[in-house]
């Protein structure tokens, strides 16, 4: 088993379930010290695709999977491992029992560029539905964004 840091889409149990069905919900945790950003828009649906940077000034709401090995394959490949999109990386998440190492996916690419309204309310669903504090989805709501389809 992997224990994995989700920050974007694969918050949600739901969405989870369905990537990874052999893979608990183990908690949730913060990454201190990262932010979320987006880049490679030129790869993405829509616009810019997620990523996380390092920042003292920051931190990142993660849920906490312990992936299977039957599972981590198909994680890789929902990711872009294999085309070079994301990688892994090893991160430190701070839970209320203390903090533990993870994998996380980072993109490949340069910072930069919006991603599209509608993959914001995407984020900020799941970022609910996995328990994050409420001022915290609010901020991914208010992020700025392109209009589908400009």
């Amino acid at each position: 088993m992997t224990l994995y840091a989700a920050y974007a889409s694969n918050l949600s149990p739901r969405e989870m379930a369905d990537r990874c069905p052999h893979s608990p919900l183990r908690g949730t945790g913060w990454l201190v010290g990262w932010r979320l950003t987006f880049g490679g828009e030129d790869h993405g649906w829509e616009g810019a695709l997620p990523t996380v940077v390092e920042d003292p000034k920051s931190q990142v709401f993660v849920a906490l999977y312990d992936v299977a090995d039957a599972d981590e394959t198909k994680l890789d490949e929902w990711e872009g491992v294999n085309l070079r999109l994301y990688r892994k990386v090893r991160i430190r998440v701070q839970t209320l029992d203390g903090d533990v190492a993870a994998t996380t996916y980072v993109l490949d690419a340069f910072e930069g560029g919006l991603p599209s309204a509608r993959y914001l309310g995407i984020l900020a669903e799941a970022a609910d539905s996995a328990g994050a504090p409420d001022d915290y989805s609010a901020e991914l709501r208010r992020r700025p964004c392109r209009s589908v389809g400009l």
